[in-house]
């Protein structure tokens, strides 16, 4: 039996594989949980989701888990470190952007996962092709729009809509994929 049939990007590396077959479209719940997300895909923007693939158990580790209770506490020596760690994206206003982040997320009304929830659409269809994703969407644009609202930074519609991609919120596994095939 050969290898199942896969979205058309996932199949490139084995970090895509692994991401593919076990995260992406899963329904993520959690405020640890969805920070993560939220952070890998700020770090994201502009570069290859490979590459944070790559870097997740670097930035992992420099980000405490990426606990925000914890990451709120970091201070300038604490970005200081995280500029020096060829583990990750040393990128200064991604880092500020991610410890600003945890200290609003802390001092929200609600909590984030329930909140970024909100903006995951009541019907959803599971596009036919690679071709038929989009970058955005209404509800994507709706949840930057909150999320910089409420103070959030690197929060942008695409941003949102990989991260509803990321945690489930949607999911777009295409029609003919084995996870479309098994939700």
């Amino acid at each position: 039996m050969g290898e199942p049939t896969r979205c058309g990007w996932a199949g490139s590396a084995p970090e895509y594989v692994a991401y593919h077959d076990d995260e992406w479209g899963r329904p993520v719940r959690g405020v640890t949980p969805m920070f993560e997300r939220l952070c890998l895909e700020s770090f994201q923007s502009g570069l290859s989701w490979i590459v944070i693939l790559r870097k997740r158990q670097a930035f992992r580790a420099a980000f405490a888990g990426f606990d925000p209770t914890t990451v709120a506490t970091f201070s300038d020596a604490d970005v200081s470190r995280l500029l020096a760690d060829a583990g990750i994206v040393r990128n200064r206003a991604k880092i500020d952007a991610t410890v600003h982040n945890a200290r609003v997320v802390l001092e929200g009304d609600t909590p984030l996962d329930d909140l970024l929830w909100s903006f995951a659409p009541e019907v959803h269809r599971r596009p036919a092709a690679l071709a038929y994703i989009p970058a955005t969407t209404v509800e994507s644009t709706a949840m930057a729009r909150e999320l910089k609202r409420r103070g959030l930074r690197f929060v942008g519609p695409t941003t949102c809509y990989a991260l509803m991609q990321a945690a489930g919120l949607v999911d777009d596994h295409v029609q003919g994929c084995w996870r479309a095939a098994t939700g």
